[in-house]
This record gives structure tokens, C-alpha cells and sequence, in this order.
């Protein structure tokens, strides 16, 4: 229309082909115009005043003269300079005409007898047609020439009481104007699409001359005896030989190479033969191509040629050099597949290992195995050595791991540090535990890694497929869960998976939803086991035990559910809790009583442990010499150097300190000289051995008593239960007591009675 932008195509270059396809007829148009207004003095001059029939031709007459005048200058300045405006003014211009010729229907029709309406319609009808048609590319001239001069006509018929003639000339209009600007559109679209295809031609042209220029690519053609002619100077360099050379030999012969004499062909050899012996086109063929000893991969693409009788006359096609492509490929395929670091195959080249044994189990009847390793003490090797070495040890054990599989099974690695074996068929379960006991052998012995002696076990759980699962994904899971029972026993150990396995699994899965649940409703409480002085019989303290008691399957013992919190990342949430009660709780108790809080691991590796604790003591108001904290060795272990450092920061708060279970786990005298504990807690294991006179027992817990003496540490002896063990611990110098003798667990409210009593005596 010349009122907006068009969006499809260039708005130059549309408005040049609008004005072009209408002033391409202007000498046309003024001799109808012309026409026209001979036509109209030949109706109306006999019975019309010569004066206002004069005025109107002049009119007529300029309104002629001026668009064929504007067409007559387009075209001679080549349509310079055009713009939306241009389009207007044309529009502009042909509403002036269209009112000038309404104006004289007006005017003389209703006065005028039939014979003259009849034929001012018959001009009036040409008028409309030859509009429609002369501006068929321009919309806005149309609606200007044909609503003023169809509204007239209308009137015209409406005024000599013929409203069915008004009505079929109103439609009549009404269709031109449809049609009109339908063939506007259609004008518009196929210029936008005549535009378009111009512009892909002339990329197409670019990029073909751009291709011929860089010769990145060859091209290839042979004749009908499938011989290659027209060689391109580009195939020649490629395969290093004149073009003379390769003139006339069959493209076969050339692409084979050395292997054309044996007849040895790669498979995509013999595929592109037979394509160029059925002459059928092929696309992207890659095949191997021996050039100077050394193997490329190219990729070609041909069709066949006819003449113009339809007559075959060989290939044409394009190639191209993919060996970098094909190189990156395989080493995308191959980490895909295997393992970076160890060149073993992985969790995705094992699963599907398993998948098809499964298959084959199903349908020759037989057993597969899977069987999953886990390193003992791994971690331990990252933490101290550092990743580099716990790398290149991986490598080392991947390297055993190889070996002592064979051609037993498909052996890879899962990831971090487990590893897995697929033993595809097997005939007796007996050959998967020797497997799996020479695996524990051949990866505990000692390796040496950059001068560094290592010493780590190895844990393996099995199943059996299909007793075990009859999907990779459910072997897979059981013999995780029989590995899971190998760590749970201490590592170093194999285990078949065995169905309470699954339930044992389930049940922890049950407990940990229990757990969180619990955690949330304030289903957890603590018990309060008094600590007794062996000289003076009074309480010196509690240690506060977690208990929880579920509302549908009662009390759940602590056995069960702290591992299950230390697994499910619980514990830390736990543990605050209980810091919180039991030091609320002991502002209820005399200023001396302190209370003892386990703390595990997870909560010492925790960089805001130390901040919690000050929480819990400021929120409470109790002193920080009330509070003592229980550790056990195996927080040394896990986290090295950074435990003894929050330990010390603890220290500093006047925090006391307890190494619980001394004795039974690594036992290092180091862990004494770094950190200044307050106690030392004796096992019950060793305070049942001393009773039975048992002499190392004995001499176990005379060492512990001398050696917290010389560095000022008082000694607990844990789980007392009866008169003889009481003398037996206050004969070797036992600080305290702890144990079912001075009184079990128990609530808040019944620890606050004990306080009334002074001493306190043994509990029935």
C-alpha cells in the first residue's frame, strides 16, 4: 500500500516493480483516457451545456496529462529516488481521477434519460475493468479509482429506482476490489520469492566459486566403463601421483590401492562398487585409502551423468579428505567407551556388556556374573598423598586387575574407585568366588608409586545372573548391595548377594524416611547415663545418649538408625539437636555436673561446627567447662590434620575433651601429644577381659591409667555393670565409672532426682 515497511522483501525494490508494471502501459492508459472522454461529449453533448462539460474535460484532461507525465519520468531516470511517498502520491493521484469521473455521474445521471445512463455504465464498467487491471500491482491507485467511481454508480442506479441494479453494481465493484487486491498480494509474494531465489542463486554462485577457488575438496567423474577422465588436478595431489597417471584407470582400481592385487577390499569398498555398477547416486561414502603407506578416510558423493538421449555416460561427484574427522570420531567413540585414566572400559561399555550376557543367558539357559570392586582405604591415599599419586595408583591397580581377570571376564571401572567384572558365562559359581578372592589378593599386595610404599585392600560383591536379576540394572544393584555388606564387614572380604540383602536394603531405606520424618516431628529424645567419681561415689556427670522411639514401630535401638544417619547425611542435623538439649538440660543440674555429647566426624569436618557449639552455649548459658565433647579415633582417620585443628579451637573455648573407645580402633599415641584431652574412656571389651582375668586386658588398662596420669588426663572406665568389675576399676586407678551398675540411660526428669541423693548407689 505504501503505508508501512514491508517485511519480505526490500522495500526499494518493491516499490520499483509496482510503479514499473504500471507505467510499462501509460501510453496505453492515455489513449483510453482519451477514449473516454470523447466517448463521454458523444453521450452527453447533444443535450448537456457545452460550458460545464468543457470545464469537466479540462479537468479530465490535466488529471490525464500529469500521472503519464510522472510515469514518463520514472522510467527515464530509471525510478531514482522512489519511497513510500512515491506510491502515495500515485494513489493520491488516481483518487483524484476516480473522483473526477464520479463527479460527472453525479452530476448528469440522474437527469439523464436511459439511453445516456446506459451508456455513461458501459464507459463507467470499462473504467473499473481497466483500472482494476492498469494498477493491478498498485492497491492504493485501485481503492482510489474504484470506490469513488463505484459509489457513484451506485447512486446512480439507486436514483433511478432500480435498487437491483444498485445492488449487482455494488458487487460488481466489490469483486473488482477483491481482485484487485488478491493480485496486489500475489504481486507482493511472488516478487518476495523471485527476491529470495535470486539471493540463494547468488549464494550458491559464491560459495561454488569460493569451493573451486580454495580447493579444499576435489572433483572426481568417470565414464561408463566406470574409468576416471577429466582428472582434477586437486584427486592428483591428494594421492600423490600426475594426473597423466590416473587418466583412464578404473576409480576402483585407484581407491584400493595396494590391496587391488590381493583383492582384500574394505567393506565401504565393495559397497561403493556395487552402487557405481547399478548406477545409482550415493552420498557422504566414507572408505579407507592407503596414500603413502600411511591410511586416509575420504568421503564421496556422486550421481549418475546422461546426455541428452537419456544415455549413460559415467559418474560426477565431489570428495573429500575426513581422515582428521574420522581420528576426532574414534576418539570421541573411545571415551565414550573407556576410561580415560586406566584405558579400562567403563560404567557404559560394562552395562552394556551385561545387557547382552543377560541376553544370551536367557536364550542358551545359562548363568552370568557380575561381580563390583571397592578399594579399602583409597581415600586415605588421595587425602595424604594428594590426587596425582591416587591417580597414577588406579592405573596401577587397573594394570593387576587386568591381569587377574584374563580372558575370565571383561574387567572396567565404574568410577572413582570401584571397579567391575562381567563374567559373560560361567559354569560353577565356585570359579566366581576364586575370581573374586585372587582379585582381593593380587590388589592388596603393596605398590610402589613414585617412591612411596601404599598399602590398600579391596572389597567385592557378586551376583548371579539370572538368580540375581534378569536386567543389567537389577544384577547391577545387587551386587552393589552384596560390596556394601563387604564394607559393612570390615572390607577385604567377598559376599554373594543374598536376598535379605534387598530387604536389609529396604529396611535401611524405610528407617532413613522414618529418620527424616522423625527429625522433623520431634520424635527424637535424649537419656541421660550418669558418670560416677570412684573415690568420692558422687555424679560427676551425664553423657547424653540420642533415643528415638517411632510412633508405629516403637523403639528403635541407636544400633540401627546412627548408621543409617551417618550414611543419609542426617547426623550433622542430629548432632546439633542433641548439643542444643543436653545443653539446655544441664542448666537445670549443680553448677559442678557437666554433660558429655558425642560428636561425630561429619560434624568435626563441618566449618561451622565450632560456630554451632558457641550457639548452643550462649543460647543455653552454660559455661563452656560443663561441656565435654566425645571423639573416637576414627575422626583423625577421615579427616587428618583438620579434626585435631577444630579440636584445639574447642580447647580454646574451655570446651573439655574425651577420647571415647580408646583402645579399639588405630590406638596412635599421637593423637594424645597433639591434642589436649581431658579424658580418656576405657572400652567395656577391656573392662569384661580385666574381670575374667584376662592379662592383657589388664595390662591394657594399667597403661591407659599411667600413661592419661604422666600427660593429666583422668581415665572413664565405660560399661561397668557389676561389684567386681567397680573394685577391679578402682584398683587399677579408674578416675570414673560409666555403666549399668550406677544406673542405665534414662530421662531428664529421673537424672534431676539422682542430685537429691549425694551418692549414688548401685542400681539393682
Amino acid at each position: 500500500m505504501g503505508i508501512g515497511t514491508p517485511k519480505t522483501v526490500d522495500a526499494d525494490r518493491l516499490y520499483r516493480a509496482q510503479l514499473w508494471s504500471a507505467d510499462k502501459q501509460f501510453l496505453l492508459r492515455g489513449c483510453f483516457s482519451l477514449l473516454a472522454i470523447l466517448f463521454v461529449w458523444a453521450v452527453f453533448y447533444p443535450t448537456r451545456a457545452a460550458l460545464p462539460l468543457a470545464l469537466w474535460t479540462g479537468a479530465a484532461l490535466v488529471m490525464t496529462y500529469i500521472p503519464l507525465r510522472a510515469s514518463r519520468a520514472r522510467i527515464k531516470t530509471d525510478y531514482v529516488g522512489l519511497s513510500a511517498g512515491s506510491i502515495r502520491w500515485n494513489g493520491f493521484g488516481a483518487a483524484l481521477q476516480g473522483t473526477l469521473w464520479a463527479l460527472l455521474l453525479v452530476l448528469y445521471g440522474p437527469t439523464a434519460p436511459a439511453a445516456q445512463i446506459m451508456g455513461i455504465w458501459t464507459l463507467t464498467s470499462c473504467l473499473l475493468v481497466g483500472a482494476a487491471v492498469a494498477f493491478s500491482s498498485l492497491p492504493l491507485a485501485t481503492l482510489g479509482l474504484l470506490l469513488p467511481i463505484g459509489s457513484a454508480s451506485v447512486l446512480l442506479f439507486s436514483s433511478a429506482n432500480s435498487n437491483l441494479l444498485a445492488s449487482l453494481v455494488g458487487g460488481y465493484v466489490m469483486v473488482l476490489i477483491i481482485a484487485s487486491l488478491k493480485h496486489a498480494r500475489d504481486f507482493g509474494s511472488q516478487l518476495s520469492a523471485t527476491t529470495e531465489l535470486a539471493e540463494k542463486s547468488a549464494v550458491v554462485s559464491l560459495l561454488l566459486r569460493e569451493y573451486e577457488e580454495s580447493a579444499a575438496d576435489w572433483l572426481w567423474q568417470t565414464d561408463a566403463a566406470r574409468r576416471i577422465n577429466g582428472v582434477s588436478p586437486r584427486l592428483a595431489e591428494m594421492l600423490g601421483v600426475a594426473t597423466d597417471a590416473l587418466e583412464g584407470k578404473p576409480i576402483v582400481q585407484i581407491l584400493a590401492g595396494s590391496s587391488w592385487d590381493s583383492g582384500t577390499f574394505a567393506p565401504a569398498l565393495h559397497d561403493l562398487a556395487e552402487r557405481l555398477k547399478r548406477r545409482e547416486s550415493f552420498t557422504n561414502i566414507v572408505i579407507p585409502v592407503e596414500i603413502g603407506g600411511r591410511l586416509r578416510w575420504w568421503e564421496l558423493s556422486a550421481s549418475p551423468r546422461v546426455d541428452e538421449k537419456g544415455v549413460f555416460q559415467g559418474f560426477r561427484g565431489v570428495g573429500s579428505d575426513v581422515t582428521a574427522q574420522r581420528e576426532s570420531a574414534d576418539k570421541i567413540a573411545q571415551l565414550a567407551r573407556f576410561d580415560p585414566l586406566t584405558n579400562l572400559p567403563n560404567r557404559l561399555q560394562l552395562a552394556e556388556a551385561l545387557g547382552q550376557a543377560i541376553e544370551s543367558v536367557e536364550k542358551w539357559h545359562t548363568r552370568c556374573a557380575f561381580l563390583m570392586v571397592d578399594l579399602d582405604r583409597f581415600k586415605a591415599v588421595n587425602d595424604t598423598l594428594g590426587h596425582q599419586i591416587g591417580d597414577a595408583l588406579l592405573e596401577q591397580v587397573a594394570t593387576r586387575l587386568r591381569d587377574v581377570c584374563g580372558d575370565a571376564g571383561m574387567c572396567g571401572r565404574i568410577g572413582g574407585d570401584e571397579f567391575a567384572v562381567v563374567i559373560r558365562e560361567i559354569g560353577d559359581t565356585l570359579h566366581v568366588e576364586q575370581l573374586a578372592v585372587a582379585i582381593i589378593n593380587h590388589l592388596s599386595q603393596p605398590y610402589e608409586v613414585e617412591n612411596n610404599l601404599l598399602y590398600i585392600g579391596a572389597s567385592v560383591g557378586s551376583a548371579i545372573g539370572p538368580k540375581d536379576g534378569r536386567t543389567a540394572e537389577t544384577l547391577i544393584r545387587s551386587a552393589d548391595l552384596a560390596l556394601y555388606r563387604s564394607k559393612e564387614e570390615g572390607g577385604g572380604k567377598h559376599f554373594r548377594y543374598e536376598p535379605q540383602l534387598h530387604v536389609h536394603a529396604e529396611e535401611r531405606r524405610t528407617l532413613e524416611i522414618a529418620l527424616r520424618q522423625a527429625l522433623e516431628r520431634d520424635q527424637l529424645h535424649l537419656a541421660y547415663q550418669p558418670v560416677v567419681n570412684t573415690r568420692t561415689g558422687a555424679i560427676d556427670g551425664f553423657e547424653a545418649l540420642v533415643r528415638w522411639t517411632h510412633p508405629e514401630m516403637g523403639p528403635i535401638s541407636p544400633a540401627r538408625f546412627v548408621p543409617v544417619a551417618e550414611d543419609a547425611r542426617l547426623i550433622g542435623p542430629i548432632g546439633e539437636w542433641v548439643l542444643r538439649t543436653a545443653c539446655e538440660e544441664a542448666m537445670r543440674w549443680p553448677r559442678d555436673v557437666r554433660v558429655a555429647v558425642n560428636v561425630s566426624a561429619e560434624q568435626l569436618g563441618n566449618p561451622s561446627f565450632v560456630a554451632t557449639v558457641v550457639s548452643a552455649l550462649a543460647q543455653s548459658g552454660l559455661p563452656a567447662h560443663r561441656l565435654e565433647l566425645e571423639v573416637t579415633e576414627s575422626v583423625f582417620m577421615r579427616e587428618g590434620n583438620g579434626a585435631a585443628q577444630v579440636l584445639e579451637q574447642l580447647i580454646g573455648l574451655g570446651i573439655r575433651l574425651s577420647l571415647d573407645d580408646f583402645g579399639t580402633g588405630y590406638s596412635s599415641l599421637g593423637y594424645l601429644s597433639r591434642t589436649k584431652f581431658s579424658t580418656i574412656k576405657i572400652d567395656r571389651s577391656f573392662v569384661v577381659g580385666a574381670a575374667r582375668d584376662n592379662p592383657e586386658s589388664l595390662a591394657i588398662i594399667r597403661a591407659v591409667v599411667a600413661l592419661a596420669e604422666s600427660l593429666g588426663m583422668t581415665t572413664t572406665a565405660e560399661g561397668v555393670e557389676t561389684e567386681v568389675e567397680v573394685e577391679l576399676v578402682n584398683r587399677l586407678g579408674c578416675n570414673k565409672i560409666q555403666g549399668f551398675y550406677y544406673g542405665r540411660p534414662m530421662p531428664a526428669e529421673e537424672a534431676r532426682i539422682l542430685f537429691g541423693r549425694g551418692k549414688v548407689s548401685a542400681v539393682a
